[in-house]
């Protein structure tokens, strides 16, 4: 699998480098977001945000507007704000230095596998539908009343996994686990702004139900 690591510091970036080499991943490293804008595609990002010429979200943003790469935000910042930013502009996921490198691989394995439903035992149905809802898994498209909605990766990993059962009620925890990590530590916030992201986009808050004290519904049309 092909890294793309992007980080300006040199004590970081050699080791991770090298950490990265021996577990078998092909690693691109660059100092800066315009290189990091210009490189080769690559199956997964990691990306700094103090960068020495753009700002990791600019780059963050960038990058997710012309492609699906699962990226994990590197970063000193410690400020809920900043990385819940992040992952409403598309990051997959984030890290917060000083870290542990195989806490760095085990996230690296779980935003890969999200990515890849294909390498999943049980093959999802490749079209879901709920309501006026339909979510096609291969394509990655929603549409509503057969017109299309624009969702970020994440927005979409949500309202597919609500879609699989539509009607059933998943829980907070269920949802954090399966869209975001098996060992999710931030802030529920997080599934809040994404919900209120989705119900804006899908434009009817109410397919998106709060099953209050438990988590959310996706309304299966039998209302």
């Amino acid at each position: 699998m092909r890294v793309l690591v992007v980080e300006d510091d040199v004590s970081i970036a050699e080791p991770l480098t090298s950490g990265l080499e021996r577990q078998g991943y092909t690693v691109h490293w660059v100092a800066t977001g315009a290189d990091a804008l210009n490189a080769p595609e690559a199956d997964l990002v990691l990306l700094d945000l103090g960068l020495p010429d753009l700002d990791g979200q600019v780059v963050c943003r960038r990058l997710r507007e012309r492609s699906n790469v699962p990226i994990i935000v590197v970063t000193a910042r410690s400020d809920e704000i900043d990385r819940v930013t992040l992952l409403d502009l598309g990051a997959d996921d984030y890290i917060v230095k000083p870290f542990g490198f195989r806490e760095l691989a085990a996230r690296i394995r779980a935003v890969t596998r999200r990515a890849s439903p294909a390498g999943d035992a049980a093959q999802p149905r490749p079209v879901l539908a709920a309501g006026p809802i339909t979510v096609d898994l291969r394509t990655r498209r929603v549409t509503v009343d057969d017109a299309e909605v624009e969702l970020t990766p994440k927005e979409f990993d949500l309202l597919a996994y609500l879609a699989e059962d539509a009607g059933a009620v998943r829980t907070r925890d269920q949802i954090l686990r399966a869209v975001w990590d098996a060992n999710w530590w931030g802030s529920t916030k997080t599934l809040d702004v994404h919900i209120a992201s989705l119900r804006k986009k899908l434009g009817d808050p109410d397919l998106i139900e709060t099953v209050r004290g438990v988590g959310y519904r996706l309304v299966d049309g039998t209302r």
